[in-house]
């Protein structure tokens, strides 16, 4: 069997998909699994070995273009026995139909009744995001309940020459911080100040780790450079050159190598606390408005630390700050945290 996924758009939730695709392997242990999905993605996608080939999405999030999925659609037929929409938005199902998938499996969503023909209407059975991708590798009838509905969790495979082979590429920033064992940090958020760590904390956090001879890795996209500089710029000078702000310069495949070289991690909730659970570092997630029982790291060296109560919290900027923070976030101090990954590295 030749099962085509359409995948996410985002870094934690396609990192969340690698279980649907482990569950896919053992109700069809034959089947071939192909990812259509941005081509940011190929990355994570070539360190899942469940997955044969990622197919390049040229659409960005958002693009309906209804002209190129018709012909995206058509240059798939006669390749696929079923197709898994996990996007919940209408545009994402008309690739498979017009590819003449047999069967396309997805939950109800944005009206997709005559796009879909393996309809699945229960999501809310099924609280947590990795439920319900999960979920969509049973036939009908015979998926699990929530409680008892096997979960395996998401995992990349690392090579350790690769790894070495990207610690030289950045030779000059960790010989500049001495070669200390590293705690990473994954300081910023898609969807700006409301869901991070306000910077301050961070810092007094590096502050506080370099003193017992770590250094520190920030990790994060272009968009979190400034971030990254606000961190560095609030340490004394003396200790600012044990941290390191990697945002900006690392190609995903890159951050992935050095954040499994980390010793430990420290994140908000956002893409790359997924693939630090996906490489097994011990790890502090610090959450505010998202929540946690919908999209947790899926590891056991991870710790969530949370000081509010209930779901997500639709939030974009908040009015805590003038910086933009969550009141939430600012009342998670850096002892909390320093508490919780201490506790982790004594273990670990």
């Amino acid at each position: 069997m030749n099962i085509l996924i359409i995948g996410p758009s985002w870094v934690g939730d396609m990192m969340m998909s690698h279980s649907l695709y482990q569950a896919l392997k053992t109700q069809y242990p034959n089947c071939q699994i192909d990812v259509l999905a941005p081509n940011w993605c190929k990355p994570l996608l070539a360190r899942m070995p469940e997955v044969r080939n990622a197919i390049e999405m040229p659409l960005g999030h958002g693009a309906f273009d209804l002209k190129t999925r018709y012909q995206i659609g058509k240059s798939l037929r006669h390749q696929y026995d079923m197709a898994i929409i996990l996007p919940n938005s209408l545009k994402s199902a008309f690739i498979p139909l017009f590819a003449k998938i047999a069967v396309r499996r997805g939950w109800k969503g944005e009206s997709r009744y005559f796009f879909l023909n393996d309809l699945r209407a229960n999501k809310n059975d099924y609280p947590m995001m990795v439920q319900r991708y999960v979920a969509l590798a049973y036939e009908k009838g015979k998926i699990p309940t929530a409680a008892d509905l096997p979960i395996a969790k998401p995992y990349l495979a690392v090579d350790e020459s690769a790894v070495e082979n990207t610690k030289e590429k950045f030779q000059a920033q960790l010989e500049y911080a001495e070669h200390r064992p590293a705690i990473g940090f994954c300081p910023g958020a898609e969807f700006g100040p409301a869901k991070r760590w306000p910077h301050y904390n961070y810092a007094k956090l590096a502050e506080m780790l370099i003193e017992k001879g770590y250094s520190i890795r920030l990790f994060g996209s272009a968009k979190d450079v400034e971030v990254g500089e606000q961190i560095r710029s609030t340490l004394p000078d003396e200790l600012q050159r044990y941290c390191v702000n990697l945002a900006g310069q690392t190609q995903l495949n890159e951050a992935v190598d050095l954040i499994y070289d980390c010793t430990a991690m420290v994140t908000n909730d956002s893409g790359l606390m997924h693939i630090a659970a996906a490489v097994n570092r011990p790890l502090v997630a610090v959450y505010g408005p998202t929540s946690p029982q919908y999209t947790p790291p899926l590891s056991d060296k991870a710790v969530i630390i949370r000081l509010i109560e209930g779901g997500l919290i639709k939030i974009r900027k908040g009015a805590d700050s003038a910086e933009g923070y969550h009141q939430s976030l600012i009342d998670i101090t850096p002892e909390m945290v320093m508490e919780k990954l201490t506790g982790l590295l004594n273990n670990a």
